[in-house]
């Protein structure tokens, strides 16, 4: 092969280099930001499952995210390191030549005691390398607002979104590693606070005092999102199921102060349920738990798409 040669074909390997590298950067590494900025609903699933086998088939199913619970399961940052390299699809990311995962991982932390308890939590979990966290049990403005703080780093002098002022610690080398980027820092801070951040700090309203303080806490800056948890919520208000017309008069408010606010709402639903919900406004749901995608779950997976026009 001649040297004329040799530098053609290096320039065109450089020139699609570039163009892959530029495609991902301009693109969202976080899919459910993404989704919300295009106002496209959101689909996914509830996980306590931390076993390779179930990281692998949730990678290819289809959703668009994926939350792992370890409020309810066992707080182990290790299991989720695994969990997280094994929803790692490198083919698909070379298919579309972007770093941003089909199935964006999130973890509902236990989030019980004091404030140095919360902040452990989030900083352990997001040095990992997730895409951001669902606090359970958000009552008050102030438990949101420390929430976003504990998700945030503190931001460099002359920052114009430097309130409110991050807690996060400063190690993210494995998340540096999973994202697949050398600008974590200036990446991993909470939208829509920071427009190009690609963290989501997310509040789970399950109680009385949750939805009587939601218009409170719905304008926290830097929130990204709240999960109404339907099963607390009428446990908390004093009925077995969620059925109960209360508890949905409830969910309608706190939705309603979503709306109004535009922050992106989510709820549990399954194949009974999903298609009313996201006709309501909900930007983003869970359609099932655990095992990859069931039956049941891909049903509701289906029927979402269809009434939110992503079939």
């Amino acid at each position: 092969m001649t040297i004329i040669k040799r530098r053609i074909i290096a320039a065109i390997l450089g020139f699609l280099f570039f163009s892959i590298a530029s495609t991902a950067s301009a693109q969202r590494l976080n899919k459910l930001i993404e989704l919300f900025e295009n106002d496209e609903p959101a689909f996914g699933v509830l996980s306590f499952n931390y076993s390779l086998d179930n990281a692998r088939s949730l990678s290819t199913s289809g959703l668009d995210f994926v939350f792992i619970d370890m409020e309810h399961a066992p707080f182990d940052v290790e299991r989720l390191r695994e969990f997280l390299l094994g929803m790692t699809n490198k083919r698909s990311l070379v298919e579309k030549g972007s770093l941003q995962p089909d199935v964006v991982p999130f973890v509902r932390i236990p989030a019980a005691g004091g404030a140095e308890e919360l902040i452990s939590q989030a900083k352990q979990v997001l040095d990992v390398g997730v895409f951001g966290i669902f606090f359970p049990a958000i009552h008050t403005r102030e438990q949101a607002e420390l929430a976003i703080r504990a998700t945030r780093y503190p931001q460099y002098n002359g920052a114009a979104d430097y309130e409110p002022t991050g807690l996060r610690g400063r190690n993210p080398s494995n998340a540096v590693w999973y994202w697949g980027i050398r600008d974590y820092h200036a990446k991993a801070d909470v939208w829509p606070l920071d427009p190009q951040g690609e963290l989501l700090a997310m509040m789970f309203i399950e109680s009385v005092e949750g939805v009587e303080n939601i218009d409170e806490i719905i304008t926290v800056p830097g929130l990204g999102g709240i999960f109404i948890g339907p099963s607390d919520l009428s446990t908390s208000m004093g009925f077995a199921s969620p059925a109960a017309p209360q508890v949905e008069e409830a969910i309608q408010r706190v939705l309603q102060a979503c709306l109004d606010n535009d922050v992106p709402c989510a709820i549990t639903t399954g194949a009974g349920s999903v298609q009313e919900r996201v006709e309501q406004g909900f930007s983003f749901v869970t359609v099932g738990a655990d095992g990859g995608l069931n039956s049941g779950a891909a049903n509701a997976l289906r029927l979402g798409r269809e009434a939110a026009g992503r079939d």
